[in-house]
């Protein structure tokens, strides 16, 4: 016979995990040791919510659920920041809890809590295993529920008792997804829904999407001549070379794009929810109705109609929706090549730079790694106006080359930048960080020498909270209060854990020092001395209210 915690890993080997992140805590002792000799790759991180966001990051790299174990009480709550970006972000994520003993439930014990009352707004199902014979009924639901629908997180309490407690119970089965796409009229009449309008307008994201989904979305936007915008961190899903790309809509949005949104007579919304940014809160599209007519198609049902009344609404699995409307996409009855050029004319004079103040520009920086990096390579970020250049300058070129948190996190370019290097460790990892966004998980750069993840993190050294600075701009012109920042030299911080450290302070020095990171055979940071006058890629400290 074997411990509950064996059982409980060798249930995750059936499903085919890899991979765990964790921190260790006593209260799951016993999966620890089931993880002793499994050959799953354990990986220590040295916060909760770095765990946590490595493994909502490994879900959204590869589709299958990112694994994490926290121990209770505050372990718990640490790691509860990568759960609500799972959530968000439509990512499969299974998380493990260390829970006390059964028998000392509902005394307050020590470091207890109900994780159902605390999880049930942030995940799709929580529940706490109460036998060890159940624990492979719990982990293959689990596996289903991460996974199917809209993907997104669950979490699963295991008591210590029932851990350790011996069992003859075995593993379940993989996971069986559903594999079929809609229903061939719902598909037609999106198809001539498409054909039929005069000015449609595309918009993708959410989860589910492969890079078959990829390339067939560019064949139905070119059959269907419909230029495509990206839901906000989600413009890898279309190569932004592509003729019909036209755009992120998200923050700081190119205006001209915006309202080719907001004039167009048919919205397709493809995979996305049209959350708050992509709406433009809420505005370039109108709850209930929109003034747009809008097709929906969503793998969710209950998500459809949740905001938005479509005119025609489509469930089912993304990936498998996409092949279909690529199959059967025709030519428009009134040519519109025009109007696609037209919005990739605009995408390009966006992406005209901007020059901002400083020895530092990010523009340039942004401008060098298109030209220095591979198509390939993966870019991770956080949350911070230092994003904004990339967003707005960077040309992702292939499927999952961009991890970003659509919720908006703080501290989750690092973990991500990790978890991808690990998984792809061929590939170029570059991770953008602000120095608040940094050290919210600097830490966890030992994580990356640990792991030999070779990853090249850029830190945008301007001194403040840049994004709250710039509303205080906004709002209280001159008047900075608890947004300025005392940091540590981020390069001698990279050679303290071993990895390669380097300051950038004029923009003639970027390309050796960016040359000499990739390919220093460790992790690696560069200090980019950024001016704090730079608030945004239009916005400057000298700037008020409606001048930028």
């Amino acid at each position: 016979m074997k411990h509950g915690g064996q059982l409980l890993v060798d249930c995750l080997k059936a499903q085919g995990t890899t991979r765990v992140f964790c921190v260790p805590g006593e209260s799951y002792l016993a999966a620890l040791d089931g993880l002793y000799d499994s050959g799953i790759h354990t990986v220590v991180t040295r916060h909760e919510g770095g765990a946590t966001m490595m493994a909502e990051a490994h879900g959204k790299l590869t589709g299958a659920p990112g694994i994490a174990f926290v121990t209770r009480g505050p372990g718990a709550t640490n790691g509860a920041s990568g759960v609500h970006v799972a959530m968000q972000d439509s990512t499969p994520m299974i998380l493990f809890i260390g829970q006390v003993a059964s028998d000392q439930r509902d005394r307050e014990a020590f470091q207890e809590v109900d994780y159902r009352a605390m999880f049930a707004p942030q995940a799709k199902w929580v529940a706490e295993i109460d036998r060890t014979d159940r624990i492979p009924e719990y982990v293959s639901r689990a596996f289903h529920v991460a996974q199917s629908g809209r993907p997104g997180p669950v979490v699963l309490a295991l008591p210590e008792d029932m851990l350790s407690a011996p069992t003859d119970a075995a593993p379940a089965p993989a996971a069986t997804l559903p594999q079929g796409g809609a229903p061939a009229d719902q598909i037609a009449r999106v198809i001539d829904a498409v054909a039929q309008a005069r000015a449609p307008f595309l918009i993708v994201g959410g989860g589910g999407w492969t890079a078959d989904a990829a390339r067939a979305l560019g064949d139905f936007a070119d059959k269907a001549q419909v230029p495509v915008g990206a839901s906000f961190r989600c413009q890898d899903y279309l190569d932004n070379r592509h003729p019909n790309y036209a755009g992120d809509v998200g923050l700081g949005i190119n205006p001209e794009l915006e309202a080719r949104v907001k004039d167009a007579d048919l919205l397709v919304a493809l995979g996305t929810r049209l959350g708050e940014i992509t709406s433009g809160g809420y505005t370039r599209v109108v709850p209930p109705t929109p003034r747009q007519r809008l097709v929906h198609i969503y793998p969710d049902a209950s998500e459809i109609g949740r905001v938005y009344r479509p005119e025609i609404a489509v469930t089912g699995p993304i990936a498998a929706i996409t092949a279909q409307l690529a199959a059967a996409a025709r030519s428009p009855d009134i040519d519109r090549a025009d109007q696609v050029a037209a919005a990739r004319a605009s995408y390009d004079a966006w992406q005209q730079p901007i020059e901002t103040p400083g020895d530092v520009k990010m523009e340039r920086v942004i401008a060098h790694l298109n030209d220095a990096l591979p198509d390939d390579a993966i870019l991770t970020n956080g949350a911070g106006n230092y994003a904004g250049w990339l967003h707005r300058y960077y040309r992702f070129r292939g499927w999952r080359t961009q991890l970003a948190p659509t919720s908006g996190s703080m501290g989750y370019g690092l973990p991500a930048a990790i978890a991808a290097k690990l998984e792809l460790p061929g590939r170029d990892v570059i991770c953008l960080a602000g120095d608040g966004c940094f050290q919210m998980v600097s830490q966890e750069f030992g994580t990356a020498c640990e792991q030999g993840a070779n990853i090249v993190v850029l830190v945008v050294n301007n001194g403040h909270y840049g994004t709250i600075r710039m509303h205080q701009q906004k709002h209280f012109p001159q008047r900075q209060s608890g947004t300025a920042l005392k940091n540590p030299d981020f390069a001698a911080l990279a050679r303290a854990y071993g990895g390669f450290g380097a300051t950038v302070a004029r923009d003639a020095d970027f390309a050796d020092a960016f040359a000499a990171a990739r390919n220093a055979g460790v992790p690696a940071i560069l200090d980019l001395k950024v001016s704090p006058r730079a608030l945004s890629t239009t916005l400057t400290l000298d700037q008020r209210v409606g001048t930028e």
